[in-house]
């Protein structure tokens, strides 16, 4: 486990070195067995994106998790749980955004999980990333669903730039843009570039909605330091790849 406790070390020398960095997110529920899983990654890696997120929203058991961080083993790259409930822990990973959803409405999204959570992640030895969870846009989404969150509309960056500054006031280390999987759109340049202006060294990830090579580029033009595709990756592997060769040109 080459990353396993230095994988924040290795995101901020590669943000603090000029880098603008990629995570490919992978749902072990919607990757069908290990062989097209070894085909995504070796594509997602040859084409340079810098980590590997594992999770999702529905139907994700932790057989299941720890396969698919197994596989990510073999190439080279941090294994980041990005789970949407208990059971997408998985033992054998390099690290888990602790993700508390500060706009639902619900405590258990906010704070209840992580007490559950806690006692298990310092057992198994994961190191943590402190993340602040905004969940934006104009639709209803599977996570904004099962995580009881109202989305908070793309036309008030104000208030989303709100959120994200009490997430760095309360010591969080991430501050993670969520347009939701399978967004019609992705997080506007203006969104992206009020937040990063009031969260200064905090690191900004921005997901969801982004289908093409320029939108990509626009959202860390305009501040972004993480970029998170998924779906696509699913569903056309070749723009995929082309987005984060996009990012890593520019």
């Amino acid at each position: 486990m080459k990353f396993r406790g230095n994988v924040y070390r290795y995101i901020l020398k590669e943000i603090e070195s000029g880098s603008k960095l990629h995570f490919t997110l992978i749902d072990p529920e919607k990757v069908q067995g290990i062989d097209q899983l070894e085909k995504v990654l070796k594509a997602v890696v040859d084409a340079g994106t810098d980590a590997i997120l594992i999770g999702g929203s529905l139907q994700v058991f932790i057989d299941d998790v720890e396969k698919a961080v197994s596989v990510v083993e073999e190439f080279n790259r941090p294994s980041i749980l990005f789970p949407g409930s208990l059971a997408g822990l998985a033992r054998n990973a390099d690290a888990i955004l602790f993700i508390s959803l500060l706009n639902s409405e619900n405590p258990y999204y906010i704070i209840k999980a992580h007490v559950s959570a806690a006692p298990i992640i310092r057992r198994i030895g994961l190191e943590v990333l402190p993340t602040g969870y905004i969940i934006v846009g104009n639709w209803p989404t599977s996570v904004s669903i099962m995580g009881d969150a109202k989305p908070l509309p793309f036309e008030k960056p104000n208030i989303i730039a709100a959120y994200a500054l009490a997430a760095k006031y309360l010591g969080m280390k991430f501050v993670y843009l969520e347009a939701g999987s399978g967004a019609p759109q992705p997080v506007p340049q203006n969104v992206v570039s009020t937040v990063k202006k009031v969260i200064e060294d905090t690191i900004l990830i921005v997901g969801g909605g982004i289908r093409t090579p320029e939108k990509a580029v626009e959202i860390v033009n305009a501040g972004a330091d993480i970029v998170v595709t998924g779906t696509i990756v699913e569903e056309r592997l070749d723009t995929a790849v082309k987005i984060i060769e996009a990012i890593k040109k520019r």
